[in-house]
């Protein structure tokens, strides 16, 4: 055996020991691509619904999505940024996994919950509704301002300032060019779908 392959042999088996004396939360792979996949995958879903595209209006259907897709894929991806150290991680995470499995306990038939109110379009339900979104949406504040880094003012100002130039662009080049610089505004789209709603109750 010649110096070169025992020294190559040491070497190897000092990778094996830091290795395995690595702190566990070395070792555990990211857990933010379930937990970002879970999340917009489910609230894709239940925001179409809320839109009432294509005419679904009800979101029985998405129970799954909000109790499993949601609820599991980001409590395991809770586990996981425990396990990591990052306490941060681990309280958002965990935080959307009661806040999907509460919304998700809310739609299931067998807990009468729907019913309980006299239905979905009922005030007394859309408000109760509102109010367990509207205290969900102040928790996330927090967590809003925890995550804000000191260099994301001067993010949103640059941001700013390039929405400020396109807007300049817009009223410049709207006499000159042949055709219009698109603002993004969706007002045509919420007239439409108002004017079908008022259709619709009528007919009924």
């Amino acid at each position: 055996m010649t110096a070169h392959s025992v020294s190559s042999t040491k070497h190897d088996e000092r990778i094996l020991i830091s290795d395995h004396y690595k702190p566990l939360g070395d070792r555990i792979g990211n857990p933010a691509p379930l937990a970002m996949g879970g999340f917009a995958t489910t609230l894709l879903s239940v925001s179409l619904v809320m839109m009432e595209f294509r005419g679904i209006s009800l979101q029985t259907q998405f129970i799954g999505d909000l109790c499993f897709v949601a609820c599991i894929g980001l409590l395991i991806s809770a586990q996981w940024s425990m396990l990591k150290g990052d306490t941060f991680s681990y309280t958002v995470l965990t935080a959307f996994v009661l806040f999907y499995g509460g919304y998700g306990a809310m739609l299931l038939p067998s807990w009468g919950i729907i019913d309980a109110y006299g239905g979905v379009d009922t005030p007394q339900y859309n408000n109760a509704l509102g109010f367990f979104v509207l205290i969900w949406a102040v928790f996330n504040v927090f967590f809003l301002i925890a995550s804000i880094q000191l260099h994301a003012a001067g993010v949103f100002g640059f941001i700013a300032g390039l929405l400020g130039f396109y807007t300049v662009a817009y009223y410049l080049c709207q006499d000159v060019l042949p055709f219009p610089v698109p603002m993004g505004d969706t007002s045509a789209w919420f007239k439409a779908l108002r004017e079908r709603k008022t259709l619709n109750s009528s007919c009924a």
